[in-house]
């Protein structure tokens, strides 16, 4: 069985090899955490965003979009506690010069006690087999409560630490006796907090500059437009706005590829709703989250919910939906029940009201708001990391494929002349300009056509259309299918339907 890490690299080198994701800057060896989507991955990125965009706002009537900038007026970032308590904990290992995260050091620690209740299960399952009940298990074997007891103790004493005494976390890393991963060296700094803002400056001369910061999260953008959305899109309570954008953070340790980045992309969306009735929205908009996951086929059993146990300061609920991605089960979308902290703050500090006018109530107040917020990058990753797949043929050969939701896939269609004469190109050519107008299309003549399918399949194309001579006459061309390999014979005619009812989005949003 492979390791997670020996995973990672494999999805790694083929993001590379096959134009998905490179080393931004490469050619002047980079810059860390920072990456550019290449010609196919661009492709599976926008396709992601048309997904989210298209469940969230095409499909409800209550939902609309918005496209923020980034700068925005840096009281804003005063008002939204980013300035005063945007940090994470940072600690440095003195021999080996590495800088850390010291509450994700403490975090890692712990999980390895649940490792060791998860083995303890596994063992219990071989052993019981059919007899086993998982449930029972887990409430009564003295180790699993052990293993599961210290983890909840440690992650307990961490969250009282970080917020009320950052002497206590170096503490419990020295009792815990936690090394640096690479060195195994345990000469540590005091822990200091690390504000993740990236500042810059406004204005054409030195003089008159204005600090601004690029935005840590695209919310605070629909937060001070909310008023003017609901205004204009003439919307009651309750509604959403949703958004697509980049966002920075000045990341301590930004590490396993594309999950986490300095620049970042964001889907998030916020729900405005009375007073009262957020937890209600909260348990709603966490089901219809996750079955837009489930949607994508990648399995239930890579999905779970994570409910937050130390709440932030603006919320009254919040979940993770974490994915199991290859180094383990990491937060991919937060739903958080925001209360009304963001638009009263916003009240506060600017001077001007931000309340709804309920005709229902015959009252003004604040409304509540409802957060669903995922990485598109991380989105990405996921899609990525579990749909690369290497496989063993019937014939003992094996192939690397990339088996994508086809609506998904960077290109749904790879249109091969057998040959490059006899007026195969011609026709094939004919083929593409038909169905160019539809979807994204690759046309290849190089190479034996065994080594064009094997390169589709590792991109991830749905299918191949092959043009061979009898096609001239009879006007029929073979279809191969990606996931089954099965070719088949089928009129041209015919292809726009064969092909149209299984890659176009139509096909997932229906599921959700």
């Amino acid at each position: 069985m492979k390791s997670q890490e020996d995973v990672l690299k494999k999805v790694v080198s083929h993001a590379k090899e096959y134009g998905f994701v490179f080393p931004s800057s490469e050619v002047y060896d980079g810059l860390s955490a920072i990456y550019d989507y290449g010609q196919n991955g661009v492709e599976l990125k926008n396709n992601i965003k048309q997904y989210w965009w298209k469940a969230m706002v095409q499909l409800n009537e209550n939902i609309l979009g918005l496209d923020s900038a980034i700068f925005m007026h840096p009281t804003i970032w005063k008002a939204s506690g980013h300035i005063d308590a945007f940090n994470d904990p940072l600690i440095d290992n003195k021999d080996s010069k590495k800088r850390f995260r010291a509450d994700v050091l403490v975090e890692e620690f712990a999980e390895k006690f649940e490792d060791k209740a998860k083995k303890e299960i596994e063992k219990a399952k071989k052993r019981f087999g059919e007899a086993f009940n998982l449930e029972q298990f887990e409430a009564t074997n003295p180790k699993v409560l052990e293993c599961r007891k210290q983890k909840a103790d440690i992650l307990q004493r961490l969250a009282k630490s970080l917020e009320t005494n950052l002497a206590d976390t170096k503490a419990l890393i020295e009792e815990l006796e936690i090394s640096d991963p690479e060195t195994g060296s345990k000469n540590w700094t005091e822990v200091r907090q690390f504000n993740l803002m990236f500042g810059t400056k406004l204005g054409s001369t030195a003089d008159s500059a204005t600090d601004l910061y690029l935005r840590p999260e695209t919310a605070q953008g629909i937060f001070v437009n909310y008023l003017n959305v609901q205004k204009t899109g003439r919307k009651k309570l309750p509604f959403g706005i949703a958004q697509i954008g980049k966002a920075f953070r000045n990341e301590i340790v930004a590490r396993q590829f594309i999950f986490r980045m300095r620049e970042f992309e964001q889907m998030e969306m916020q729900f405005f709703v009375p007073p009262g009735t957020e937890l209600s929205y909260f348990k709603e908009w966490k089901e219809k989250r996750l079955n837009w996951h489930l949607a994508l086929g990648l399995g239930k059993d890579n999905y779970r919910f994570h409910d937050h146990e130390k709440l932030a300061h603006y919320a009254n609920a919040a979940t993770d939906i974490e994915f199991k991605f290859p180094f383990g089960f990491k937060e991919l979308e937060g739903i958080h029940s925001r209360t009304n902290f963001d638009l009263s703050a916003h009240e506060k500090y600017s001077g001007k009201k931000l309340q709804y006018f309920d005709p229902e109530q015959n009252k003004s107040y604040v409304p509540y708001v409802v957060e669903t917020s995922i990485g598109l990058d991380r989105m990405f990753l996921a899609l990525l990391s579990k749909c690369l797949k290497e496989e063993t043929l019937d014939d003992g050969s094996s192939r690397v494929v990339l088996n994508l939701p086809p609506a998904l896939a960077p290109n749904k269609v790879a249109i091969f002349p057998l040959v490059k004469k006899d007026g195969l190109p011609e026709y094939a050519e004919k083929i593409f300009n038909d169905l160019k107008f539809d979807y994204n299309i690759m046309y290849e003549d190089k190479d034996a056509i065994g080594k064009r399918y094997r390169r589709q399949d590792a991109i991830g194309t749905p299918y191949c259309i092959t043009i061979d001579h009898d096609t001239l006459t009879n006007h029929t061309v073979t279809i191969r299918n990606r996931d089954t390999m099965k070719q088949e014979r089928i009129s041209v005619d015919s292809l726009r339907e064969i092909i149209g009812e299984n890659i176009e989005l139509k096909s997932l949003l229906k599921k959700i």
